[in-house]
């Protein structure tokens, strides 16, 4: 395995997605059980796979949103918050406190708050306290969240494939994150308090990192499982024999049973991907056979050919 520098990348920082409805996302009712959530969630994984769709900006767009609602709807504390607050659901928590900060200033007695929202919708009222230029309740500045940042990191797949630390920039600030083997192709993490700054002492935004890996030339990643096809000699087909394989972790021997079929796979348990945040599990490695024909035979070669074709 090659050695992973440790030079800044940079992070393009994109927009962070409109809002959407997660429940709809997943093609599920808002009454959906967890286990509805994570079957509906893995229906559609496999189907918007960037590995399955490597040209379709519109599936890994899709594939990008699933991962998004998964992540929330699948945490019972985030999808409470998502089903009370829609799209200002990330900013729930300052929301309740400014609205008791705003309810005390109101009432001296403290009595509680009976009402909906100011008129407008809700995005309108959390945009007077939190957006909308800094709103004050007799003297007092409210505090709000910074803005959530989106980046893309490129890797390869060799460098998903083991645990390893790397530094990238983010708006002129160079960040260095622990990436856990087995992170997919558009995977997004979040990365705490790296986002924009909070103003009025309020906390900042998350950065959310959305992972671009490439395929490796001969082995192509499915899941946790590895593909490659391998040339085999005629000879050694027909025969059987010893055969020496290129994997990302190095060579492997593998025996090849006499009489070996053009287009036949061999499956290696356990030489597959590492299963993300599962230590010591791996998925497993599939070989097809490309028996290959000889080129240039001798006319000695060609004659015993022959006498073969006859004893069929």
């Amino acid at each position: 395995m090659r050695h992973i520098g440790t030079q800044p990348r940079t992070a393009r920082r994109i927009p962070h997605m409109d809002y959407v409805d997660y429940y709809k996302v997943l093609g599920i009712d808002r009454s959906a059980s967890p286990k509805e959530i994570k079957s509906a969630y893995r229906k559609l994984a496999r189907k918007l796979h960037p590995d399955l769709n490597p040209n379709d900006k519109d599936a890994k767009r899709k594939f990008q949103q699933i991962n998004e609602a998964n992540e929330v709807l699948s945490d019972p504390e985030k999808r409470k918050k998502y089903d009370q607050h829609g799209q200002d659901w990330q900013h729930a928590d300052e929301y309740e406190k400014a609205k008791q900060s705003r309810q005390q200033s109101q009432d001296p007695r403290g009595s509680r708050y009976s009402g909906a929202p100011p008129e407008g919708d809700f995005s309108d009222f959390f945009e007077s306290m939190f957006g909308g230029g800094g709103g004050q309740g007799r003297g007092r500045q409210v505090k709000y969240r910074g803005e959530d940042y989106n980046a893309e990191l490129h890797l390869e797949l060799i460098d998903a494939y083991k645990t390893h630390k790397q530094t990238f920039t983010v708006n002129g600030k160079n960040i260095r994150i622990n990436i856990p083997a087995g992170i997919e192709n558009g995977q997004t993490i979040k990365i705490p308090g790296h986002g924009g700054s909070g103003k009025n002492g309020g906390p900042n935004g998350d950065l959310y990192i959305t992972f671009s890996i490439e395929n490796h030339a001969t082995i192509k990643r499915l899941g946790n499982d590895l593909y490659t096809t391998a040339d085999l000699d005629l000879y050694t087909a027909v025969l059987g024999g010893e055969f020496t394989l290129e994997t990302l972790t190095g060579k492997v021997k593998l025996t090849v049973k006499p009489e070996t079929q053009n287009g036949s796979k061999v499956k290696l348990k356990g030489k597959g991907f590492p299963v993300y945040k599962s230590e010591g599990q791996f998925g497993d490695l599939f070989v097809t056979w490309s028996v290959q024909i000889p080129k240039n035979l001798t006319a000695r070669q060609k004659e015993l050919f022959r006498e073969l074709s006859k004893s069929q």
